[in-house]
């Protein structure tokens, strides 16, 4: 009987040694996604544009340089709210794709050829206000000169 429970002792002591490992590596691996988060930059400014198509294709331009971790547009607002690594890009970056994708921004006007290729529906009054209220400026979706 004695070496029965001796070789259970033996077996518990080693389960509890690889418990304290793994516990170990949980605690690295939170603190390292903790250091990642702190160079994670907000930012929010306005862009031009009209429908759910709009944005799918303002969120991707934006989504796609190197570092952004998030996009939304707000169809209403006209604002993009992002979440990106401050280490990796910066605004004027994130403004350039975008405007590259067709769309005027805050500080960047949209490109005139991927505008000329934009769906009807998603080309722009191109003196639209961008704003952070909610309210559109300007109803009239209807294609205009650019």
């Amino acid at each position: 009987m004695k070496r029965v429970f001796l070789s259970v002792a033996v077996i518990a002591a080693l389960g509890f040694t690889s418990c304290k490992n793994d516990t170990k590596k949980e605690t690295e691996t939170t603190t390292t996604e903790v250091s990642k988060d702190m160079a994670m930059t907000e930012l929010s400014f306005g862009v031009r544009g009209n429908c759910g198509m709009c944005k799918k294709t303002i969120e991707t331009a934006a989504n796609n340089v190197d570092g952004v971790a998030s996009a939304n547009w707000d169809v209403d607002k006209r604002k993009i709210d992002l979440s990106f690594d401050g280490t990796k890009t910066d605004a004027m970056a994130i403004h350039n794709a975008i405007a590259a994708s067709g769309y005027d921004t805050e500080k960047v006007a949209g490109s005139e050829e991927a505008y000329k290729n934009l769906p009807g529906c998603c080309q722009y009054d191109h003196s639209m206000e961008m704003n952070q209220s909610g309210n559109a400026k300007t109803e009239d979706h209807g294609e205009h000169d650019h």
